[in-house]
């Protein structure tokens, strides 16, 4: 599961095709619930706390799905774009990151967690809410747990490079 995987076992279409949908959980997680408390007239600052409550638990739902049992991806898409929904600057900066490590290793998974480590510096440096800094910083850490088998391959020398035959 995720893009990457279908990236290799499917092609480029079906990739770019998972990765976009891998991003659009993220963004309507954040969106659908920032618009149902807008809609109920709740505060801003309970609504900050609880649209990171929903980023948080799109990471989870997508590496823990019940509909696989409770196994998934890697949530480093679904992540980037719950950051594109809450603050885009970060989603891009993280994103060019993640493109930069690609091109120089072709190694999408230490791309990943560049990403990831990136958008913590990122939200902290520029003006972000608390709920959305706390966020990325647990997200992060998720993110780069959830790679862990990637670690140790990278270690061992043994990580694929995108493209590799």
């Amino acid at each position: 599961m995720g893009a990457t995987n279908a990236l290799r076992t499917l092609g480029p279409g079906p990739g770019l095709g998972v990765l976009a949908v891998d991003l659009g959980k993220g963004i309507c997680a954040v969106t659908l619930m920032r618009g149902l408390l807008g809609w109920a007239g709740a505060t801003p600052g309970w609504t900050a706390w609880a649209v990171a409550l929903a980023g948080l638990a799109a990471l989870v739902g997508h590496s823990r799905s019940v509909f696989l049992g409770f196994t998934g991806g890697k949530s480093a898409a679904t992540g980037l774009g719950v950051l594109a929904a809450l603050a885009w600057p970060v989603a891009l900066g993280a994103a060019a990151v993640v493109a930069v490590v690609l091109a120089v290793w072709r190694i999408m998974s230490l791309a990943s967690m560049a990403g990831a480590v990136a958008a913590v510096g990122l939200v902290w440096m520029l003006e972000t809410p608390l709920p959305t800094r706390l966020l990325v910083t647990v997200g992060a850490v998720y993110v780069v747990a959830r790679h862990r088998a990637n670690v140790r391959r990278l270690l061992a020398g043994m990580e694929p490079r995108v493209g590799a035959g």
